[in-house]
């Protein structure tokens, strides 16, 4: 079991942002299913402390599904973050391996509430690929993510973190990036960053700033 919410953590992380002179800052954790609310009250938190320390920078907020309840996710949205990302990671047949315990269509819910309960908020997710899904899959993945209201989107190469994760099926290609890249926009994605390299959090500040003048 993990330990106890750190009371003092959402203001250290806000005098880390100042110390850093950060103008856009990304909030993530752990998944935290061992408390009543997922951890979502710490998470709002974090975003009123750097909001009070830096009015200028803009914020992400990085968050899991919680399974499905809601109005947690609606304690962090009501503490305005101006990106709202939630990661759905791989093509529906290989969920239960590559994400065992979340759900397909919990992930893509997840989605559709942030965008009723924050119109206007710009919302995002990422997709891991080379774990053995087909191209086709993935743009099925894609259509779903956008049909479920999502604004942004981040492809990437997995890569193993451990011997004890699951193996590297296919080391995809730079060209088909590329191509997947071309066709998530003309889903009408705002901004699609697709590359071997590219991860949920990299160069968020670019993404944002090329979708919002």
């Amino acid at each position: 079991m993990p330990a106890a919410l750190d009371a003092d953590e959402p203001e250290r992380v806000a005098e880390a942002a100042v110390e850093l002179g950060l103008t856009y800052v990304v909030i993530t954790s752990v998944t935290r299913d061992d408390l009543p609310d997922g951890g979502a009250a710490h998470f709002a938190a974090t975003i009123r402390a750097i909001r009070n320390a830096l009015p200028a920078a803009k914020i992400e907020v990085l968050t899991p599904d919680f399974q499905g309840e809601w109005d947690a996710l609606g304690i962090v949205l009501e503490a305005r973050p101006d990106v709202f990302n939630h990661n759905v990671e791989t093509v529906k047949r290989l969920y239960d391996i590559v994400r065992p315990g979340a759900d397909y269509r919990r992930s893509l819910e997840a989605h559709r509430i942030a965008g009723r309960l924050m119109p206007g908020m710009k919302t995002k997710s990422g997709v891991m690929v080379g774990l053995g899904e087909t191209v086709d899959e993935v743009r099925e993945v894609f259509r779903d993510i956008r049909e479920a209201g999502c604004d942004l989107l981040t492809v990437g190469q997995y890569l193993r973190p451990a011997k004890k994760n699951l193996p590297v099926v296919e080391y995809i290609h730079p060209d088909v990036f590329e191509a997947l890249k071309l066709y998530a926009l003309g889903l009408g994605f705002e901004f699609v960053a697709s590359g071997p390299l590219v991860r949920s959090s990299m160069n968020a500040e670019e993404m944002y700033t090329g979708v919002v003048r």
